[in-house]
């Protein structure tokens, strides 16, 4: 008999289609009724949160995390739902946070629970079963939804409403849940997790665009910020003028982290001119490799509240 853990947060997977065909929470999560096919399972269930996704903040995966760090004393694994729109960004603080042996699995739904074809039961039955199988153990946290396992710190939302959203663009799915089995492709590189007691950083992120004002960037060099996310062009270049406000920014001392505002591919300095990413490197932006903004924001939060020292700061980030 396996021992999980669930812990539900909200978002459509809780929510109902009223008779207009709107969204809406109820004040009951129709996923404690549900009848599940797994009776090798004892489920420990627990609403932690009622929340739409976008409602959900640092501060509630702070929270999430407590409730956490000490899960696996008691249970074999982890199963949270979550609204679909910042699930990657939960689930990816959770796995720079933690270090477990046990699964920690994150699901959600594209269609709420009477709406035709809704999808929330069944993500919910494949989270529990990749939570309850050997094969799970020691793989970081993961998201599963439409019968694909991805990797919390590679997976993204990809469609705005369809079932099959989630992918991870750098490294493809890590494993699949068939009828009868659990199938995994890949193991992942090693990687640092560090613990944390606070998400108190200001760190905006701004997507770069052609003829990017960087007097909006030397306006935030006084802002009061702890760092700033730039999602970059390309492999993680800037125009002329943005470039000089990001030298702004360094001057202050404010750390700045370039990604690539592209879908695919990572950043890395490639370009020495101006704007180029040779050029932000050697003046101290620091290149996170492989992850998008919204990520490296909590990447460099996390490294923030551990008090990295800028080498460690820049090691961290790099890590894939």
């Amino acid at each position: 008999m396996k021992r999980i853990l669930v812990l539900h947060t909200g978002g459509t997977i809780a929510m109902h289609e009223d008779v207009d065909g709107d969204v809406e929470q109820g004040a009951q999560n129709p996923l404690n009724d549900a009848h599940l096919d797994l009776p090798e399972v004892e489920l420990t269930t627990e609403n932690i949160f009622n929340l739409p996704s976008e409602h959900i903040t640092p501060t509630h995966m702070l929270a999430l995390y407590n409730r956490l760090k000490d899960a696996e004393q008691d249970f074999d694994g982890v199963v949270i739902t979550h609204g679909t729109d910042t699930l990657e960004e939960t689930s990816f603080f959770l796995d720079g946070t933690l270090s477990f042996e046990i699964p920690i699995v994150m699901t959600g739904a594209m269609r709420s629970s009477n709406e035709l074809g809704s999808d929330g039961l069944y993500n919910f039955q494949s989270a529990l079963r990749v939570a309850i199988d050997e094969q799970s153990k020691n793989r970081g946290v993961m998201v599963v939804l439409n019968d694909e396992i991805h990797a919390a710190r590679f997976v993204t939302k990809t469609h705005a409403t369809n079932v099959a959203t989630f992918a991870s663009p750098i490294s493809g799915a890590m494993g699949m849940v068939n009828k009868r089995k659990i199938l995994f492709f890949y193991d992942l590189p090693d990687k640092r997790t560090y613990p944390i007691k606070a998400v108190d950083k200001r760190i905006p992120v701004m997507k770069a665009y052609a003829g990017m004002d960087g007097h909006i960037l030397s306006l935030l060099a006084d802002s009061g910020i702890d760092g700033i996310v730039i999602e970059a062009l390309g492999a993680g270049n800037l125009g002329e003028d943005a470039a000089l406000g990001v030298l702004k920014l360094l001057d202050a001392g404010i750390p700045v982290v370039i990604v690539s505002r592209s879908f695919k591919g990572i950043a890395e300095p490639v370009y020495d001119y101006l704007g180029g990413g040779v050029q932000l490197e050697k003046a101290g932006a620091i290149f996170a490799s492989a992850v998008n903004g919204q990520k490296a924001r909590l990447k460099l939060l996390i490294g923030l509240e551990n008090q990295l020292n800028t080498n460690d700061l820049n090691n961290y980030l790099h890590e894939f």
